[in-house]
């Protein structure tokens, strides 16, 4: 066990070092930046900025089961009032 945590420390202690002494180098910092980028795309991808919704703003009035949870979420608000606040 203790064989494989120094090994670990050993091989990102070598990365390392590669990254700096690359990095020395005026050309070789915007590779190394880019690759850096790059790995952390790959890792944590970014969310996108849009929210894909389809329905919008357009609410269908045939459409019971939309209309009727948009009807429970609006009284949502007037519920919590009516039981926390008002009984005080």
């Amino acid at each position: 066990m203790q064989k494989n945590g120094s090994m670990k420390s050993a091989v990102m202690l070598g990365v390392g070092a590669a990254a700096l002494w690359m990095a020395m180098k005026p050309e070789n910092k915007a590779k190394l930046t880019d690759m850096a980028m790059q790995a952390k795309e790959k890792i944590m991808p970014s969310k996108p900025d849009v929210i894909p919704v389809q329905k919008a703003g357009n609410p269908d009035p045939m459409d019971l089961e939309d209309n009727k949870m948009v009807s429970e979420g609006a009284m949502y608000g007037v519920n919590y009032y009516n039981e926390n606040l008002q009984h005080q």
